[in-house]
């Protein structure tokens, strides 16, 4: 009997103990309205992200265009 008192007070106290150790948040359950709202604004910034890369590609593009035509003149 007093095996499983000890028993249970260690599970007790690493179960109160493991949130602060990892310091994660607690888990708060989503509504699927905020699931989407959250889906879509994480596409928002990989579009932005993406966007931002292809200009940066762009502007590449146009130096070696420049650069492309310097060896063109004779």
């Amino acid at each position: 009997m007093k095996e499983e008192t000890m028993t249970a007070q260690k599970t007790a106290d690493k179960a109160q103990a493991a949130p602060e150790a990892t310091g994660r948040k607690p888990w708060v359950k989503k509504s699927p309205v905020d699931i989407v709202l959250e889906q879509r604004d994480k596409q928002k910034k990989k579009v932005a992200d993406i966007r931002a890369a292809l200009a940066q590609e762009e502007e590449t593009l146009r130096q070696f265009e420049e650069a492309a035509k310097a060896f063109k003149k004779p």
